[in-house]
């Protein structure tokens, strides 16, 4: 997944705007929390693709909270910096032919921290660079170069040293990871660090729900930023959004991988929303409402969900983190997410709510902890039924 986002600074607005806000608070969707769940700080992926990290530490910081941590503040760049390694090797064990870009998956992250362990931010902030963003513009020209100078047939036999020379180029950028290094006067190593959280990665599991694989198996989907070919759990609709309201109610986040694509998906608003009105049938009057106040939503089924998975109406843009569950004042159910696109993108602190039908329509796949899955969906993964 690799949406890049560049921040916006918001202006106070004139009082006129600070009006609209308060009528927009008084007749809008006046969302009442039922479970909101504890989630790190929000943080900005700036101008890189690497929402995917950005969305799996924040599910990884909020678990370490679940299980009695205070919040902890874990480096993604570090996981980055390990994922360019892994899709560098598996690009040129296939001859150039594998995707490699900024982009990433949930399990990308949860690979790392079971090889390598996780770091704190502030041994490894990944901004080697001369600049207090993150940009990854240059380094990834830079790194695709790299490889497909080796790929392009001209340099044969390749030498053993290009993963070393690859490592370098990385490290010139991001910064070279410390063999040891100390929180709260402890001497830690990444191994160590993580087994000191107790946090296991071999207890969480993909989720997703297309038709043109069988129910109950574990299939490879595919999308791009499926490199690894790693492989998902494959369950009908109502039991993926079943799954997430299950793990929400009982205490547990889910990393998230949709589309945000569509016309009513709004961040600055806070609202991700699919009306029941097609968006070229809107008036503009009724395209500004939709944001202002709840409206009909189209009613989303199976079918649905693969029409637009086949005809790319659906792919995966971005990765997020659902906290909790808001209900409006008519009491439509959405989900609350937390963005990695920096505090100042929007009024609600970087944080949006998708809707239901937003969130069963537009869903690739959910990262969850094995027993925040309903037992009588797990058993049919036993069973294949």
């Amino acid at each position: 997944m690799g949406l890049l986002f560049i921040s916006l600074f918001l202006i106070p607005g004139t009082l006129t705007a600070q009006k609209k806000r308060e009528e927009k608070k008084e007749d809008g969707y006046r969302f009442t929390d039922v479970v909101r769940l504890p989630v790190s700080a929000v943080k900005n992926q700036q101008r890189t693709g690497t929402c995917w990290a950005f969305a799996t530490t924040s599910f990884i910081e909020s678990e370490l909270m679940r299980m009695g941590l205070t919040e902890t503040d874990l480096s993604e760049m570090y996981f980055v910096k390990h994922a360019y390694l892994n899709k560098a090797d598996l690009y040129i064990r296939y001859h150039g032919m594998a995707n490699f870009s900024q982009g990433g998956q949930a399990h990308d992250v949860i690979k790392v921290v079971k090889e390598h362990g996780f770091v704190p931010e502030t041994v490894y902030p990944g901004k080697n660079y001369g600049s207090d963003t993150h940009n990854h513009g240059e380094l990834s020209a830079v790194l695709r170069g790299f490889l497909d100078g080796l790929t392009g047939g001209r340099i044969r036999p390749l030498s053993p040293v290009w993963p070393e020379a690859f490592r370098k180029v990385v490290e010139t950028y991001l910064g070279e990871e410390p063999s040891a290094f100390q929180v709260e006067g402890k001497t830690f190593t990444p191994k160590s660090y993580l087994e000191s959280t107790g946090f296991d990665p071999d207890q969480y599991v993909e989720i997703t729900s297309y038709t043109h694989h069988p129910f109950y198996e574990k299939i490879n989907l595919e999308v791009p930023d499926n490199w690894s070919g790693d492989l998902y759990y494959n369950l009908p609709v109502e039991e993926l959004m079943e799954v997430i309201d299950h793990a929400l109610m009982n205490g547990y986040t889910v990393a998230w991988d949709g589309d945000v694509s569509e016309q009513g998906m709004s961040h600055k608003n806070g609202v991700a929303i699919l009306p029941e009105k097609e968006w070229d049938e809107m008036s503009d009057e009724e395209r500004e409402k939709i944001f202002k106040s709840p409206s009909p939503e189209k009613t989303v089924t199976q079918e649905m969900r693969q029409e637009t998975f086949n005809n790319f109406l659906t792919t995966d843009d971005h990765l997020m983190h659902i906290v909790g569950i808001s209900e409006d004042r008519e009491g439509n159910r959405y989900y609350i997410t937390k963005n990695s696109w920096g505090t100042d993108s929007n009024e609600d602190g970087g944080f949006l709510r998708m809707s239901a039908p937003y969130v069963k329509l537009k869903t690739i796949a959910i990262m969850v902890h094995r027993d925040a899955v309903p037992e009588n969906i797990t058993k049919k993964w036993e069973t294949g039924k």
